[in-house]
Parts: C-alpha cells; structure tokens; sequence
C-alpha cells in the first residue's frame, strides 16, 4: 500500500476515534444527533466503546509503524511536542483500557485524573497538529 494511502486511512482512524471518544459521552443523544436517520448507533455506548478500542488498536500499529523511521531523522521542537502528545493519548488510553478490566480497582480520584488528562492530551494533540499544519503553510516548517 502506498503512503498516500496509508495517510488517508490514518487520518480516518483518527477521525472515527474522535467521533468514538464523544460518542461514549451522552453528548449525541443529548443533543439530538442520534434521531437523525442513520444515526442511532451514535447513543449506543457500548457499541462505541468497542469501536473505540479497535479502533485504538489500530492507532497503536500507525504509531509503532511510524516510531522506527521517526528515530532515525532530525526532530524539530513541533515534532517533539506531537510525539509527546500523542505518547500522552496513547499511555492515557492504556490506562483507561486497564481500569476497566474487572480486577482492576483505581481510587476514583486517579480515574477522574486519567479522564481528564486523556481528553486533554486529545485537545492538545489537535491544536499542536493544527498549528503545525498552519505553519507549514506558511512555509515556516
């Protein structure tokens, strides 16, 4: 499979985890999205979750395919702080994978902690893309 390809499909996993994350929020049904036809899948959590996670899964192959070549190359401090956002993402959804494991126990302090920081990695995660994409058109990258 080419690049190009590779691209696009990455760029959809990322699209379809972010429209997972929210959907496992009540957001979509509170807000009327899921009586739009075609859409009722969108309040239904468990169905989201799974998804989710497959598609995490996947992510996680985009991510190990793309460390080695990474390693290799001259980091930029924008490279930098995107790696760390997405190691963030990535070790914050390990963990949310792990406390929902029926032997786990979290105090509901730290659940409330990785929650948050998850959701804040995925936010940052999109302004530092954004704004690298920003940069990069403006030829500064």
């Amino acid at each position: 499979m080419n690049e190009r390809a590779l691209n696009l499909i990455f760029r959809l996993t990322v699209f379809a985890l972010l429209f997972t994350g929210f959907a496992q929020m009540p957001i979509f049904a509170r807000y009327y999205l899921a009586d739009v036809p075609g859409f009722a899948w969108t309040a239904d959590y468990y169905l989201n979750h799974v998804l989710h996670y497959g598609l995490a899964a996947s992510l996680l192959v985009f991510l190990g395919r793309s460390l080695l070549p990474a390693l290799r190359r001259r980091w930029t401090s924008g490279g930098v702080l995107l790696a760390l956002c997405w190691a963030g993402v990535a070790a914050t959804g390990l963990v949310r994978v792990m406390k929902n494991q029926p032997d786990a126990f979290f105090s509901p302090t730290f659940v409330m902690f990785v929650d948050w920081s998850h959701l804040g990695f995925v936010m940052l995660l999109g302004l530092v893309s954004l704004g690298r994409s920003v940069m990069s058109r403006k030829g500064a990258i």
